[in-house]
This record gives C-alpha cells, sequence and structure tokens, in this order.
C-alpha cells in the first residue's frame, strides 16, 4: 500500500470508530475535531503522545521532532477569547477584518516558558520572533478573514498575523514587507528559550 493511500485510509475512519493503539495514543486528548496547530518545544501542559514518524507526515518532511505537544482542534481555538484587526494585506492592498485568539493566549494556552517562537507553515516557511514582540505588536492567530472561516488552499485555516498599520515603524515599510514574520496556512509553533 503506498503512503498517501494508508493516510487516507486512516483519515476515512469514521468517527466511534476503533483506531489502532498506536493512533489512539497520539491522539490529542479532549479534541473534538482534527488538530489544526500543535506547540511543540518549551512548554508545560500537554496533550498529545509525541511525534510519531508514521502519523506526523508532513512534520517528518519537515524534519520536525518532539517529546511533547500541546495540540489545538478549531474548537479550542474558537473557545478563546477573540481579538479583531483590521490590516492593509499585501495581496490586494485592501484593508481586511482578521479575528481569532492571541498568539500569546495559545501560547499561554501550552503553557509556553520560553523567549521565542517559530512558527511553521504548511509549505516550510518558519518565521521566528520573541514573545515580547508577539505581544507588543498583538499577534493573532487568525481564524476568520473578513467574517468567514479561512480554508487550507488560502491563507487559513489559521494564519499568525498582526496589524502593521498601527505601528508607525512597521507602516513605513513597503506593504510586500510587512508580514514577513507572519506565516500563514500555520500548522506548529516551536516554542524556544
Amino acid at each position: 500500500m503506498k503512503k498517501r493511500d494508508f493516510l487516507g485510509a486512516v483519515g476515512a475512519i469514521g468517527a466511534g470508530a476503533a483506531l489502532p493503539l498506536a493512533v489512539q495514543a497520539q491522539s490529542a486528548k479532549g479534541l473534538k475535531g482534527p488538530t489544526l496547530l500543535t506547540v511543540t518545544g518549551a512548554i508545560t501542559k500537554t496533550n498529545r503522545g509525541p511525534f510519531d514518524a508514521v502519523m506526523d507526515q508532513m512534520m517528518a518532511k519537515q524534519k520536525l521532532s518532539f517529546d511533547k505537544a500541546h495540540a489545538f482542534d478549531y474548537a479550542a481555538l474558537a473557545a478563546m477569547p477573540a481579538v479583531t484587526i483590521k490590516p492593509t494585506l499585501e495581496y490586494d492592498s485592501k484593508q481586511h477584518v482578521l479575528r481569532g485568539p492571541l498568539l500569546t493566549t495559545v501560547l499561554q494556552a501550552a503553557g509556553a516558558t520560553g523567549m521565542k517562537v517559530a512558527m511553521r507553515a504548511v509549505d516550510g516557511y518558519a518565521p521566528g520572533i520573541t514573545l515580547a514582540d508577539a505581544k507588543k505588536y498583538g499577534y493573532i492567530v487568525a481564524t476568520h478573514l473578513d467574517g468567514q472561516p479561512m480554508p487550507l488552499g488560502g491563507l487559513g485555516p489559521l494564519w499568525a498575523v498582526y496589524e502593521p498599520d498601527k505601528f508607525a515603524e512597521l507602516a513605513a515599510k513597503p506593504l510586500s514587507d510587512r508580514f514577513a514574520t507572519c506565516p500563514w496556512g500555520l500548522f506548529h509553533i516551536d516554542v524556544q528559550a
């Protein structure tokens, strides 16, 4: 059986069906849906097992590995207090409304103890920022764009983003340079000491 066929078969297993014990051990405790975001590294609150080379294929291809993690599904992120920002986006030079929890709130839920984070997108792009900058610039983990959930294949389903228009030193940059630390298609955050 080809790898992709195997993963498709695992993904097609219906709710309530019995999963193999190894898969159950890797599932995040308490989640209602599939994991959208995995936080690893210097964290104290975990709800899933370590990296699994079979089940964590995209992470394996991007050479990630971890011994502990906190997984978030859509419901867990949506249950956090949401913040709304209105940045002018580089893609169309128009102001848009983005909504989601603060990045610092997400990190707090995972028990982050580090000083920096590397945020990884599905395409492998992984900018790093300090937690001080995450707080200063009000980064959010956006789940909605202009009132609609962001689809995979677009900018979502998650986007670590902020509103550079509110900060003179950022607003002075060309629009194409303002979002260099804002990975769309966010799926992994590594908290670093």
